[in-house]
C-alpha cells in the first residue's frame, strides 16, 4: 500500500500492542487510522514471545483489561476468518512453601473479589491434572481455569486483518525517521517514505519505543532484556491440552506446544541488552543460545517435570524482551507531548494485555482521558529521574528479577538507591530511620529503637516493624511527633487568571480570600477522582499546590492539560525548591509557639488557614492542615533552611518529647481518621459522592466545572457504590487490601485499602459496598458483614465515620 500523506491517528509499530489498538480505533471508533511498521508485522518481540495468557492482577482495571483479552481471542477468528491459536487450558500455578501458599491464598481472594474464578487445590489433584510433573514438594496450587495460551504472531496477523476490515490502512517497511512539531504537538510524522499530516500519534513501538519517544523529546522508560525458552521434542504421555504451568518457586513456566514443552523462566541474574539505541534493522532476528545461562531454569524443570531429562531440544529462543522499572506496562499520554499516545513496556506479557491493552489505549486516544483507573500503567507514574538509563537498567533487572519471587506486603525495591534524599536523610538515618523509596525521594518509614537492627524483614504475617510503629501511633495521638515529607510534589500557579483556572479545574471551591487553602479533587469528565490535593492562596494572583509524592508528573501534567485555552497563568513545579516537615499531635501548638513570634492560637491560626511565619531567621508557610486527624502544621520550607528548622523544632520540642516519626503511622493514624489515599480508596473510577466526600463539591455554587455535568446527572438518583470503613478484631489477621466483603454472606465489594489501627487495637479496612438497586444507609447498617482474608471468612464491622473521634481543635479549640 501506498504511503498516504494524511491521516487522523497514526500508530508505530505492527506488533500485537500496535495491531490491537488500530483494530479498536478502527472497529470501534471509526477513525481514520494508519499503521505504519518498520519492518514486517510481528517482526520484534512478538513473533518470538512465549504465549501464555494470564488474567489475574493486583489491579482490578488491569485484571479487567487482561479478562478483555482472552474475551476478544475467543471470538476474533469468527470476525476475521485467521485463528489465533486460542486455547483456554487453565494455569496452575505451585507453591512449595507457607509464605508462597499464603500469597496464593490472598490471590485467591482477590480473584473472588474482582469477579474471577480461582481454585486452591492439592498437590494430588495437581498430579491428576498433569500426570508428568513431580509434585513430592508441592503444599498445594492455584487453578484457574479461564487462562490458556495461543499464538502471538497468529493474534496478531487476525487484529491486521480487523483492522484493515474496518478501514484500518497499514503500510509495512516504513521507518519512522522524526516528527514535525509545533507548540508542544506532533503535526506530522516524518518516515523513510514521505511525510504523513496528523492529529495524533501512537507509540507501540516496542523495544524502540523510547527511541522513536526520544525524536518528539518523550521519555519511554523501558529496557530490552534478554529473555530466554526452550521448545522440546514430543514428550511421550503430554496431554495437548495439559495446563500451562507457572513454578515460581522454581522461577520457570511451562505450556503445551505440537506434543512438547515450551520451557523458559525468570532469573535473578537477567542480562541486559543495550542501555543505548537498539539497532533498527532487529527484525526476526535472535541472539544466539545461551545454554550456560540458562542452565539454572533447566535443573529447576528436570527436577519439576522429570521427562524432560531424556528428551530433545528442538530449538531454543533467545530474543529481547521490554521491560519496564516496576513490572508494569506503560499505556497513556505523554506528558512531554499533547498528541502523542504510548503502549509499549509490556513485561513479557504482551500476548496476554494486547487485547485490552488495544481497547483502552483507543479509547483513551478518542477521549483523552483513561476509560478506567489506569493508574498502575499510567505513563505518568514516571519523573524525570526515568531519563537515566543506568538507573532504568539497573531498577529494570530488579523488577525482572523478582518476576516470580513472593510478593511480600510492603516490599521495597533496592536499587539505585539512594537516588533523591532531603537534607535530613542523615539525622534521620542517626535517629534509627528505616526507609523506604518513592518516585526516587528516600523517606522514612519507621524508626527502629536502640538496640533494633534498622532494617526490614518481610512476612506474610505481622512484619517487624509493627511494635516499633504502634509506639509512633500513640505518639502522635498523645504528644507530638514530626514527619519529613519533602517528598510531597509542590507546584505554584501564578498569573491574571490563576484563580479562573482552578476554578474550572477544582471540585471544591477555590474562590477564597488570601490566607485559606481548599482541599480538593480534580475530576474527570465521568466525575471520577483524578487527583486529590492542597490549594493554598498565598496572594491574589499566586496558589501552591501540595500533592503525593508519586504523582508528582500526573498531577502536573493534569492541571497543565486542563487550564483553558486563553488564559494568562503558569504552572511551575517547585518540589526541590521546599522541604516539609509535618509536625503533628496535641502538643504541636506548644512546639511552633516556641520557635516563632507569630500568633498561632486556633483564633490567629484557624484550620483551613496558611500564613507564612518566622522560624529560625527563615520565612516559612505554614498549612493547617492534617493527614492524621490531629492538630498540626504543614511547614514548607525553603530546601536549604530545613536543617535548621528542623534542629529548631526538636530543641524546642525536648520538653515535650517530640519525636521523629515515619510513613507507616501516617498510614495507620489517617486510616483510623478515615482520610482517603488516592490510587486506592479514591481513584479514576469513583466520584467525590461514592467516597463521602461529596461536601468537597461546588454543586451549590452557580460555577461550571470539569466532571460538573457528570455528577448533576447522579443527583436525586441512589448511589450503587459507597466507601465504607470496616474492623476486625482477630489479631491474627493482617489486613493488605482487596479482600472480598460479605453482606450477608454475599459479595458486595472488596477493600482498597487495609492496615492496623493501634489506637482502636483492631485491624482497619476501607472499601466500596455495592448494589446494583442502592446503598442507603438502611442498606448498609442492616446488613451482617464478614471480609474474606487469605480464602478464610472472618466477622466484620461496618464504620460509616471516622474510628477514632476527631481530636482536632478546631472541634476542641
Amino acid at each position: 500500500m501506498t504511503l498516504p500523506s494524511h491521516a487522523q491517528i497514526v500508530v508505530i509499530g505492527g506488533g500485537i500492542i500496535g495491531c490491537s489498538t488500530a483494530y479498536h480505533l478502527a472497529r470501534d471508533h471509526k477513525a481514520d487510522v494508519l499503521l505504519i511498521e518498520q519492518g514486517a508485522l510481528t517482526s520484534g518481540s512478538t513473533w518470538h514471545a512465549a504465549g501464555l495468557v494470564g488474567q489475574l492482577r493486583s489491579s482490578a482495571s488491569i485484571t479487567r483489561v487482561l479478562k478483555y483479552s482472552v474475551e476478544l481471542y475467543k471470538g476474533l477468528e469468527a470476525e476475521t476468518g485467521l485463528a489465533t491459536g486460542w486455547k483456554m487450558t487453565g494455569c496452575l500455578r505451585l507453591a512449595t512453601n507457607q509464605d508462597r501458599w499464603t500469597e496464593f491464598r490472598r490471590l485467591a481472594t482477590t480473584a473472588g473479589s474482582f469477579g474471577m474464578e480461582m481454585h486452591l487445590v492439592s498437590p494430588e489433584e495437581v498430579k491428576r491434572m498433569w500426570p508428568l510433573m513431580n509434585v513430592d514438594d508441592l503444599v498445594g496450587a492455584s487453578w484457574l481455569p479461564t487462562d490458556g495460551q495461543a499464538s502471538p504472531s497468529d493474534i496478531t496477523q487476525s487484529l491486521a486483518r480487523g483492522a484493515r476490515m474496518h478501514g484500518a490502512k497499514i503500510v509495512e517497511n516504513v521507518r519512522v525517521t522524526g516528527f514535525e512539531m509545533k507548540d508542544g504537538r506532533i503535526t506530522a510524522v516524518k518516515t523513510s517514505k514521505g511525510d504523513v499530516s496528523c492529529e495524533k500519534v501512537v507509540n507501540c513501538a516496542g523495544q524502540w519505543a523510547r527511541q522513536v519517544g526520544d525524536m518528539a523529546g518523550i521519555n519511554v522508560p523501558l529496557q530490552a532484556v534478554k529473555h530466554q525458552y526452550i521448545i522440546t521434542e514430543k514428550i511421550d504421555g503430554l496431554s495437548t491440552d495439559a495446563p500451562t504451568i507457572r513454578d515460581p518457586d522454581r522461577r520457570t513456566y511451562f505450556k503445551e506446544e505440537v506434543g512438547g514443552l515450551v520451557m523458559g523462566g525468570y532469573e535473578p541474574n537477567p542480562q541486559p541488552w543495550l542501555t543505548g539505541d537498539l539497532p533498527n534493522d532487529w527484525a526476526f532476528r535472535l541472539f544466539d543460545d545461551d545454554f550456560d545461562h540458562f542452565e539454572q531454569h533447566m535443573m529447576q524443570a528436570m527436577e519439576r517435570v522429570p521427562a524432560l531429562e531424556k528428551v530433545g531440544v528442538k530449538q531454543m529462543i533467545n530474543g529481547p524482551e521490554s521491560f519496564t522499572p516496576d513490572g508494569n506496562f506503560i499505556l497513556g499520554v505523554a506528558p512531554e507531548c499533547k498528541n502523542m499516545f504510548v503502549g509499549a513496556g509490556f513485561n513479557a506479557f504482551g500476548i496476554a494485555s494486547g487485547g485490552g491493552a488495544g481497547w483502552v489505549l483507543a479509547q483513551w486516544v478518542i477521549d483523552g482521558e483513561a476509560p478506567l483507573d489506569l493508574w498502575v500503567v499510567d505513563i505518568r507514574r514516571f519523573a524525570g529521574m526515568h531519563r537515566d538509563r543506568q538507573w532504568v537498567c539497573d531498577r529494570t533487572l530488579e523488577a525482572y528479577g523478582k518476576h516470580y519471587t513472593i510478593a511480600f506486603p510492603h516490599e521495597e525495591y533496592e536499587s539505585g538507591r539512594p537516588r533523591l534524599v532531603s537534607p535530613l536523610y542523615e539525622r534521620l538515618k542517626a535517629s534509627g530511620a528505616v526507609f523506604g523509596s518513592k518516585l526516587g525521594w528516600e523517606r522514612p518509614n519507621w524508626f527502629a529503637p536502640s538496640g533494633t537492627e534498622p532494617k526490614d524483614i518481610y512476612s506474610m504475617g505481622r512484619q517487624n516493624w509493627f511494635a516499633g510503629v504502634g509506639t509512633e501511633h500513640n505518639h502522635v495521638r498523645q504528644a507530638v511527633g514530626i514527619f519529613d515529607q519533602s517528598s510531597f510534589s509542590k507546584y505554584e500557579l501564578t498569573g491574571p487568571d490563576a484563580l479562573k483556572a482552578l476554578d474550572w479545574i477544582c471540585a471544591n471551591d477555590v474562590t477564597r480570600p488570601v490566607g485559606r487553602l481548599t482541599y480538593s479533587q480534580l475530576l474527570n469528565t465521568r466525575g471520577g477522582i483524578e487527583a486529590d490535593l492542597t490549594v493554598a492562596r498565598l496572594a491574589d494572583e499566586t496558589f501552591y499546590i501540595v500533592t503525593g509524592t508519586g504523582f508528582r508528573t500526573h498531577d502536573f501534567g493534569w492541571i497543565a492539560d486542563h487550564i483553558p485555552d486563553g488564559l494568562d497563568c503558569r504552572l511551575t513545579d517547585i518540589t526541590e525548591d521546599w522541604g516539609t516537615l509535618s509536625l503533628m499531635g496535641p502538643k504541636a501548638r506548644d512546639v511552633l509557639a516556641a520557635v516563632t513570634s507569630a500568633d498561632v492560637s486556633n483564633s490567629a491560626f484557624p484550620f483551613g488557614h496558611v500564613r507564612e511565619i518566622p522560624i529560625a531567621n527563615t520565612t516559612v508557610r505554614a498549612l493547617r492542615v492534617t493527614y492524621v486527624g490531629e492538630l498540626g502544621w504543614e511547614l514548607h520550607i525553603p530546601i536549604a533552611a530545613l536543617g535548621e528548622v528542623y534542629d529548631a523544632l526538636m530543641a524546642a520540642g525536648r520538653p515535650h518529647d517530640i519525636r521523629p516519626i515515619g510513613y507507616r503511622a501516617l498510614e495507620s493514624l489517617r486510616l483510623e481518621k478515615g482520610y482517603r489515599a488516592w490510587s486506592s480508596d479514591i481513584t479514576p473510577n469513583d466520584t467525590p459522592f461514592e467516597a463521602g466526600l461529596g461536601w468537597a463539591v461546588k454543586l451549590k455554587k452557580n460555577t461550571d466545572f470539569l466532571g460538573r455535568q457528570a455528577l448533576e446527572a447522579t443527583v436525586g438518583q441512589p448511589l450503587k457504590k459507597r466507601l465504607m470503613g470496616f474492623t476486625v478484631d482477630d489479631p491474627n489477621i493482617v489486613l493488605a487490601g482487596r479482600e472480598t466483603i460479605l453482606r450477608n454472606g454475599e459479595p458486595v465489594g472488596y477493600l482498597t485499602s487495609g492496615g492496623y489501627g493501634y489506637t482502636l487495637g483492631k485491624n482497619i479496612g476501607y472499601g466500596y459496598v455495592r448494589n446494583p438497586d442502592g446503598v442507603s444507609d438502611d442498606y448498609l447498617s442492616s446488613g451482617s458483614y464478614e471480609l474474606v482474608v487469605a480464602a478464610e471468612k472472618t466477622p466484620a464491622t461496618i464504620h460509616f465515620g471516622p474510628m477514632v473521634d476527631p481530636a482536632m481543635d478546631k472541634i476542641k479549640a
